[in-house]
C-alpha cells in the first residue's frame, strides 16, 4: 500500500485558497507618505504606470506580497506609498475593490470626477470600444459573390466542362 501524499508538491500547493475573496476587511485610509492613485497603464515585471490623485503620474511598483495573489488591472484604485528619494517612483500597498472605493468617494477621500469602474474607464457606456468599423448590407447574395471573387470569368467558362481523359 503507497502512502498518503500530505505534503506541498504539486497540486496540493493551491488547494484550499478558494474561500478567501468575499471576507469584508476594514476600510484603510491613507497616512503621511501614502497617496491615493488609479491605474493608467500595465507595464509588465509588476510595473504600473499610475496618476495619483495628488496631480502627478508616477510609477508604481507592485510590492512582492502582493503579486500573484492580488491582481490589478486598468482602473483600479490603489494605495502607494511614496518614496522619500524618488518622487517620480512609488510601491503599491494595497488595492481597493469595488465597494471600498465608493466608499472612499463618500468620504472625500478620493475626488469625486474619478470614475471607479472599469466599464466608466473606456469610455463608452456599453463598456465597448469602437473602432471606427461599419458593416454595411447591400442586399446581395453570399454565393453570388464568392462564386465572383473565386474564378475570372473566362476561367470559369473553362472549367465548366472537364474532360477526363484530358487528366
Amino acid at each position: 500500500m503507497a502512502p498518503k501524499n500530505k505534503g506541498k508538491g504539486g497540486k496540493n500547493r493551491r488547494r484550499g485558497k478558494g474561500g478567501r475573496g468575499d471576507v469584508k476587511r476594514e476600510l484603510e485610509f491613507k497616512e503621511d507618505g501614502q497617496e491615493y492613485g488609479q491605474v493608467l497603464k500595465m507595464l509588465g515585471q509588476g510595473r504600473v504606470e499610475l496618476q495619483c490623485f495628488d496631480g502627478v503620474k508616477r510609477l508604481g511598483h507592485i510590492r512582492g506580497k502582493m503579486r500573484k495573489r492580488v491582481w490589478i488591472q486598468i482602473g483600479d484604485i490603489v494605495l502607494a506609498s511614496l518614496r522619500d528619494f524618488q518622487d517620480e517612483k512609488c510601491d503599491i500597498i494595497l488595492k481597493y475593490n469595488v465597494d471600498e472605493a465608493r466608499a472612499l468617494k463618500q468620504h472625500k477621500e478620493i475626488p469625486d470626477n474619478i470614475k471607479i469602474n472599469e466599464t466608466d474607464l473606456m469610455g463608452n457606456e456599453e463598456g465597448f470600444s469602437d473602432d471606427g468599423v461599419e458593416f454595411a448590407e447591400d442586399g446581395s447574395d453570399d454565393e453570388e459573390t464568392a462564386g465572383n471573387l473565386l474564378a475570372p470569368p473566362s476561367a470559369a467558362a473553362n472549367l465548366t466542362k472537364a474532360d477526363i481523359d484530358d487528366i
